[in-house]
């Protein structure tokens, strides 16, 4: 779903928000010393790099199912194990780690309640599991600007609010019904700033994620319009754009993972 890209072509486009927000994750998180770490979902590696400032890269290991960001992550830890992966169908051992995190993945996964089980299977019971995803369908969505424009033009056009875990609650949901236990659900907001209107709307021309794949998916005259109404919408340059994510952890409790999953 449009993150088949460089690695750099994201970081343009979300990187601004995706590395803030990491930061604020993982302190959020309580990551400290000694606990072994997976990040699901990686990308390029915005949390990654708070996994392994807070433990170590020994400590660390990470997955993404994009071969460039596979690359990219390579490239920026090395040494590091990151593997080409789903978050369902994840290539580790029951019980390999003390906290199994997704940042902005979920509502990617193709089966999201299969992805946080399988996270709960890889992780030791006690530890943590957890998951971010930006507030989509409300009115916090980093892309939501962007969004209405499409949709002042086409009503019909699909966007993002509808992908699993973007509305308040429904992550903490998804959790319950992957069987973890103790969830605790709250926000994080961060801010990015754009010196230029066009600073703006040449990271929707990249071909990232479900915007890019719109904003390609156009004709000239079509991009045209939809370029002149996000710059009736957003305020004169320079301006700042602030992004809600909502999160959520949990603890793995013993017996808590369906023993199928377990057993696989």
């Amino acid at each position: 779903m449009g993150f088949d890209v460089a690695a750099d072509a994201y970081g343009r486009f979300m990187g601004r928000y995706s590395e803030p927000l990491a930061e604020r994750f993982a302190a959020a998180l309580g990551v400290s010393p000694g606990a072994r770490a997976l990040d699901v979902g990686c990308g390029p590696g915005a949390l990654t790099a708070q996994l392994v400032a807070r433990l170590g890269a020994d400590a660390v290991a990470a997955v993404d199912p994009s071969e460039s960001f596979v690359a990219a992550a390579r490239a920026r830890f090395p040494g590091l194990r990151v593997d080409a992966a789903g978050a369902e169908s994840l290539p580790f051992d029951d019980d390999a780690f003390d906290l199994t995190v997704a940042q902005l993945a979920v509502p990617f996964m193709s089966d999201p309640v299969a992805g946080l089980a399988e996270m709960a299977r890889v992780t030791r019971p006690g530890g943590g599991v957890a998951a971010s995803a930006w507030d989509h369908a409300g009115a916090g969505g980093p892309l939501r600007t962007f969004w209405r424009a499409v949709r002042d033009i086409d009503p019909a056009a699909p966007d993002e609010s509808t992908l699993p875990g973007v509305r308040e609650g429904h992550l903490a949901e998804l959790f319950r019904g992957a069987g973890l236990e103790d969830v605790t659900a709250w926000s994080e907001r961060v801010s990015a700033h754009y010196g230029a209107f066009d600073e703006w709307w040449q990271t929707y021309t990249l071909g990232v994620g479900p915007a890019g794949e719109h904003v390609a998916g156009l004709d000239d005259a079509g991009r045209d319009a939809l370029r002149a109404r996000c710059a009736e919408l957003l305020p004169s340059a320079p301006f700042d754009v602030t992004a809600v994510a909502w999160c959520v952890r949990s603890r793995v409790q013993a017996g808590s993972v369906d023993a199928e999953r377990r057993a696989r």
